[in-house]
């Protein structure tokens, strides 16, 4: 890695802790429904942060493409999530979108979506979700596609202005396309958000019916967003964030048991000891998957047109992290409430708040699918388990 790239990474880093920091003061005052992080993400942006996971060549430091970078930007992810999950949540979304961008666009969309989150300071994000009346592309005569139907969970909806959506084709298949949002009219419901925690994401209900686009809007092939590894090894991304979550619930309690001179203890101690571990723990899956990744190939998931044998093991290491990380986060909770009891547990004490945030953004779907699949993985395998996930495993 050339000098100059190490010494922006770490520049970048320094900004996050930064900016988390800020983040976690400002936190309390955003906690409503209908809030978003305006100013933290105005500081995100004046960092260059928006830019960062662009490759090199377009102004950025790779993070979430470049495998190498890939503990980078998930200590980057994490601080964010040590800052305030919503910013988190809304940041992992951003960082997601321009790397699917970057792996299925063209070289012209690769080209104008770098522009925008670099020079325009555009937030993107990955607007899947749906319900029954989910989001159908229309062809029509004149080369365009008119949507129809609606998407929810969009997070940081009225400031997500290039938001990552997928919709189904008249044939049933999955189509990705970015919606300029700042181009179009679409309809929000924020009332149908209203949630115990995570309130300053607005991951409003927004429907898109009428909305055309130009073809160039379209994003690489029908069905290609379901490819793995991309789709499932992404996860790392999003447990990075949870695991920010918890290590500040780590930090407060400690702070907390500090002030209250709970420190000789010796359940507190106890307590402490097994919380401290679980963070630990967190931080050595954090570099195992960034250390899978970068074995992987040199972009996060390799390139789409090349077939590498180690998918599955990717995926399913990746879900290893997902599923432990959430436990580590459930549990650093149920130790943290062990450990302040009644009175910490009542607002304005921050870690009430971070427990609904976490609580609610831990709710990742496909858990018990997750799970399986690494079950479904160590089945098929024979190798011992000391090389079961070696990224270069000797022949049967």
């Amino acid at each position: 890695m050339q000098e100059c790239h190490t010494s922006s990474i770490a520049d970048a880093l320094t900004h996050a802790v930064e900016i988390a920091d800020y983040c976690a003061a400002n936190a309390a005052a955003i906690d409503n429904n209908g809030a978003f992080p305006e100013s933290e993400f105005k500081r995100i942006a004046k960092a260059g942060l928006l830019a960062a996971p662009l490759q090199r060549e377009l102004g950025g430091w790779g993070a979430g493409i470049d495998a190498n970078v890939t503990y980078e930007s998930l200590m980057l992810l994490k601080q964010m999530g040590r800052g305030n999950l919503a910013v988190g949540r809304v940041y992992e979304g951003h960082v997601n979108a321009l790397q699917l961008i970057q792996t299925f666009g063209t070289r012209e969309q690769i080209a104008s979506y770098a522009c925008d989150a670099r020079d325009r300071h555009k937030i993107f994000g990955v607007w899947n979700a749906e319900a029954s009346d989910g989001v159908k592309i229309i062809p029509l005569d004149n080369g365009k596609y008119r949507l129809e139907g609606s998407k929810t969970f969009c997070s940081g909806s009225g400031y997500v202005e290039r938001p990552f959506v997928n919709g189904a084709l008249p044939d049933g298949s999955w189509q990705m396309f970015i919606v300029p949002m700042d181009q179009v009219t679409t309809l929000s419901d924020p009332n149908w958000w209203q949630p115990s925690g995570m309130r300053a994401t607005a991951s409003y209900k927004v429907n898109f019916s009428g909305v055309e686009l130009e073809e160039s809007s379209l994003i690489a092939k029908p069905g290609d967003y379901f490819r793995q590894p991309w789709l499932s090894a992404g996860v790392v991304r999003f447990a990075a964030v949870q695991l920010g979550g918890a290590e500040a619930l780590f930090d407060l309690t400690r702070q907390y048991l500090q002030n209250m001179e709970y420190t000789n203890d010796p359940y507190q101690k106890e307590r402490l000891g097994r919380m401290a571990i679980a963070i630990e723990s967190g931080h050595l899956w954090l570099r195992g998957a960034a250390d899978m990744v970068a074995a992987y190939a040199p972009v996060f998931g390799g390139y789409p047109s090349v077939k590498n044998p180690q998918a599955d093991q990717l995926v399913a290491y990746a879900n290893m992290v997902r599923t432990t990380i959430e436990q580590i986060c459930i549990d650093t909770m149920q130790i943290c409430e062990r450990c302040i009891g009644t009175r910490g547990l009542l607002p304005p004490n921050p870690m009430e708040r971070i427990i609904r945030d976490l609580t609610l953004y831990l709710r990742q779907p496909a858990f018990d699918a997750a799970l399986a699949n690494v079950g479904q993985y160590v089945l098929a395998e024979t190798h011992p388990a000391h090389l079961l996930w070696n990224s270069k495993q000797p022949p049967d």
